[in-house]
């Protein structure tokens, strides 16, 4: 089981995520396009990640909203088809 901080610092590396490719996640799950369940799923898939610094550091450096997610991201499947949706 992840502690809590673990699962934290994880849940916002996935909220970053999205915002840096322009997805809002809250209205995807209004939309009814994400469920609450597949973004629990993706929090677990990303407490997996070997380098959630990498990932950080991706996103602290970013400026513009990104076409496209990091190949190292374990959602960026998830990401991309909330985008193309």
């Amino acid at each position: 089981m992840q502690s809590r901080e673990t699962l934290r610092r994880h849940a916002a590396l996935v909220d970053d995520m999205a915002q840096a490719r322009g997805i809002d996640l809250e209205e995807q799950i209004m939309r009814g396009k994400l469920t609450v369940s597949e973004l629990e799923d993706a929090v677990l898939r990303c407490t997996a990640c070997t380098s959630p610094e990498t990932c950080a550091h991706w996103l602290g450096n970013r400026e513009d909203t990104a076409a496209e997610t990091p190949a190292f991201c374990r959602n960026s499947g998830l990401f991309s088809s909330l985008d193309a949706g």
